[in-house]
């Protein structure tokens, strides 16, 4: 049995995303229907193929249960993926955490190219994943179709996109870009542009930030979204930072690297190599590495 709806589906990197666009409120009885027929079924799906999906727990704290129920965390294995319902679309993103992780901070949500940088059996996974909800969606919806973005180039260097091509492309091939705004909006809350300094950050200013070695770099700030920004600088170069990695002002100190915290992971990551195979003459080595960085970032937190 088919039911008669009208929507559109799409792969992104390591994401899928479904969207209808409905003549009525999105907050009525559509918006009711939509959640119930559409998102439920795809959290069904999900735990069918084994994830383990729970409402999050710091999202019902802070905004309540009605809000968090639009929202799903979870994992399989060591792929990890976020469901999210906002008005007329769903999103279904994955990412991983144990390999190819760039960020300091080893998140590997706001990666860049997460597909190219997910283990062989990782990216299986999640394009295995999505497929399946793909096709169940479109078999049991009569009016929904898969669709094939065209044209879409994501190199990003000499021959391809510079980085504000990139970030122009990245809007306008997102659902919550604002026609108005040439972008997507969300910048004009607290906190989503407070800084590391305790300023604002703002669309279009001249901010600092770290590199990938901790080095201080200046560049551009351009809002992606939640608290997350692009910062460009140079031709080519973009990185995706929160807010709080964000300097507003001069930082001081341009030699000093900021990587206390990488420094501090990787010790704490070696270590525990270390005592898992009982090879405790290194363990005693990285002690007072450990022990020196910890210290480090106690001074600096």
């Amino acid at each position: 049995m088919t039911i008669n709806r009208q929507g559109t589906v799409r792969f992104g990197d390591a994401a899928l995303y479904i969207s209808e666009s409905p003549e009525e409120s999105v907050f009525g009885e559509w918006g009711k229907q939509f959640k119930r027929q559409v998102f439920k079924r795809i959290v069904q799906q999900l735990n069918r193929m084994g994830w383990e999906l729970e409402v999050p727990a710091g999202m019902i704290e802070r905004y309540g249960r009605s809000f968090a129920e639009d929202h799903r965390i979870g994992r399989k294995g060591d792929l990890q993926g976020e469901l999210e319902m906002t008005g007329r679309c769903i999103e279904f993103k994955m990412w991983q955490d144990v390999a190819n992780i760039t960020r300091e901070d080893g998140d590997g949500r706001y990666e860049f190219d997460k597909e190219e940088k997910m283990p062989y059996l990782l990216r299986l996974e999640m394009e295995r994943t999505r497929r399946k909800i793909r096709d169940y969606l479109c078999n049991v919806f009569a009016g929904y179709e898969f669709e094939i973005v065209k044209g879409k180039s994501v190199m990003r260097g000499p021959g391809h996109l510079t980085a504000l091509e990139w970030i122009e492309q990245d809007y306008r091939n997102c659902y919550h870009y604002n026609q108005e705004l040439g972008r997507r909006g969300g910048d004009e809350y607290a906190f989503n542009s407070k800084s590391a300094d305790g300023g604002k950050v703002t669309h279009g200013a001249k901010v600092y930030t770290t590199d990938y070695n901790g080095r201080i770099i200046v560049g551009t700030a351009y809002y992606n979204i939640n608290n997350m920004w692009w910062v460009v600088s140079g031709k080519y170069g973009l990185r995706n930072k929160a807010s709080f990695e964000i300097y507003t002002s001069h930082p001081g100190d341009l030699k000093r690297k900021r990587n206390d915290r990488t420094r501090l992971n990787r010790l704490e990551s070696e270590m525990k190599k270390a005592v898992a195979v009982m090879d405790f003459k290194r363990a005693d080595a990285l002690k007072p590495l450990l022990l020196d960085a910890r210290q480090k970032g106690e001074t600096t937190a």
